[in-house]
C-alpha cells in the first residue's frame, strides 16, 4: 500500500483529496465492501497519514454518497437493501417528476439536459461505465437544479448522491460493461422532449411511470456478470495494456 506522508503530494493536492481518491478506488473495485465498516487508524496505518487525514478523506466520501456516517460511530461504506432502492425510486419519481412539470411550464435554458445525455451516450459508445454512472447522475440532478426549487433539488441531492455511489460500487466491482443502459437513453431524451414541448403534466407522468419501471429491475441489472464477448474484451485490453508497458 502507497505511504502519503506529506500535507501535500508532489502535485499540491491535499493529502485529504489522495486519500480520498484511495479510498473510493477501494470501494469501487470491491475491496471495501457495501456495509463494510471504514475504521479511520487502521487506514491511517495503511496509507502512512494522520488519522485527521482519514477522517476527512471520510467526510469527503460523505458528501459524495459514498459513505454513511452517524454521530459517534464509524463511517460505513454506502449499502442499500433492494427495499430501500424501490423506496427511493418511489420517492424520485414524485420529486423527479415534479422537476419535470416545474421546468415544462417554465422558459428556460435545459442546454445542461441535453449535454448531460450526450455525455451518457458518448461514455456509454466508448464503453466507459464509471463515467456513464456519473453523467447519468449528473442528468437527473441537473433537471431538479433546473426546477428552481430549492428543496426538490436538495431532497434529490440526499437520494441521489446515495444511490448512484451504490450503484458506482455494485457496477465496477463486478466487471460490466455500459449495455445495460442503452435502452434507458430513449427514456432520458423522451423526457427532454416533453419539457421542450411545455407537457408539464405529461412529464410528470412519464417520469413517474419510467422511475417505476426501472425500480423493477435496477438492483439486479447491477450487479450482472458481464457477458463473454466482454470478457473477452476485457483480457484483449488489459494484454494491450501489459504489451505497452514491456
Amino acid at each position: 500500500m502507497k505511504k502519503i506522508a506529506a500535507v501535500h503530494d508532489a502535485s499540491g493536492v491535499l493529502v485529504k483529496d489522495t486519500v480520498a481518491d484511495h479510498l473510493r478506488a477501494e470501494i469501487a473495485s470491491g475491496a471495501l465492501r457495501p456495509g463494510v465498516r471504514i475504521v479511520e487508524g487502521a487506514w491511517a496505518r495503511k496509507f502512512g497519514v494522520a488519522q485527521a487525514s482519514i477522517r476527512e478523506a471520510i467526510n469527503l466520501l460523505a458528501q459524495e454518497g459514498f459513505v454513511t456516517k452517524a454521530s459517534g460511530r464509524s463511517a460505513r461504506v454506502v449499502n442499500l437493501t433492494e427495499q430501500d432502492v424501490l423506496q427511493i425510486y418511489e420517492m424520485r419519481g414524485a420529486l423527479e417528476g415534479l422537476a419535470a412539470r416545474l421546468l415544462a411550464t417554465r422558459s428556460l435554458d435545459i442546454g445542461p439536459l441535453e449535454q448531460a445525455l450526450d455525455m451518457m451516450r458518448r461514455a456509454s459508445k466508448e464503453r466507459r461505465p464509471a463515467e456513464l454512472i456519473d453523467t447519468d447522475l449528473k442528468f437527473h440532478l441537473e433537471l431538479c437544479r433546473l426546477s428552481n426549487n430549492p428543496h426538490v433539488f436538495d431532497h434529490a441531492r440526499k437520494l441521489l448522491l446515495p444511490l448512484f455511489a451504490f450503484v458506482r460500487i455494485r457496477v465496477l466491482s463486478s466487471g460490466q460493461d455500459t449495455s445495460v443502459w442503452g435502452k434507458d437513453f430513449e427514456a432520458h431524451q423522451r423526457i427532454v422532449d416533453l419539457i421542450k414541448e411545455g407537457q408539464g403534466e405529461i412529464a410528470e407522468a412519464y417520469v413517474q411511470r419510467i422511475m417505476a419501471r426501472f425500480a423493477s429491475t435496477a438492483y439486479d441489472n447491477w450487479e450482472k456478470k458481464p457477458t463473454a464477448a466482454v470478457r473477452v474484451r476485457a483480457a484483449a485490453s488489459q494484454a494491450k495494456k501489459k504489451s505497452k508497458v514491456k
